[in-house]
């Protein structure tokens, strides 16, 4: 079974989407594995962006991410990497499909609702970061 991190974004907890994101992914045939709601630290913000680090927007994004608390998951099933990508939609909410969460709920690029990873390798980096090995027990 494969795994992927997911994250509903500080807009995404303000603005009450956490049930209708959960559910979604639950409709969709998804298992929770892990959940919790925390609040970044600017040490945690760096590390899950670092790839990010030099960029115009690097900033940003760490002032943004820590700015509320947000929703830290993992879900489990086939092909959930790619599945919940195609759930999210494009990055950019004004080129996401209706029916995606961020086409359905996301402002602008900088407040796009919810994070997944992109790739196995960045899966395992993300899940890594928010979540102890006996959190992903069961």
């Amino acid at each position: 079974m494969e795994r992927t991190f997911c994250m509903i974004k500080p807009e995404g907890v303000q603005r009450g989407l956490i049930g209708e994101i959960l559910a979604r992914i639950e409709r969709r045939g998804y298992r929770i594995v892990a959940l919790k709601m925390l609040r970044l630290t600017p040490e945690l913000a760096a590390r899950h962006y670092a790839e990010h680090e030099g960029k115009p927007f690097y900033q940003d994004l760490i002032e943004h991410i820590t700015s509320g608390p947000v929703v830290a998951m993992v879900l489990e099933g086939p092909g959930v990497i790619a599945a919940l990508r195609q759930m999210m939609g494009k990055t950019n909410p004004l080129e996401a499909a209706p029916g995606t969460i961020r086409g359905d709920y996301a402002i602008d690029l900088g407040h796009n609702i919810i994070h997944g990873s992109d790739s196995p390798a960045s899966a395992a980096r993300e899940i890594d970061l928010f979540f102890t090995a006996v959190e992903l027990e069961g």
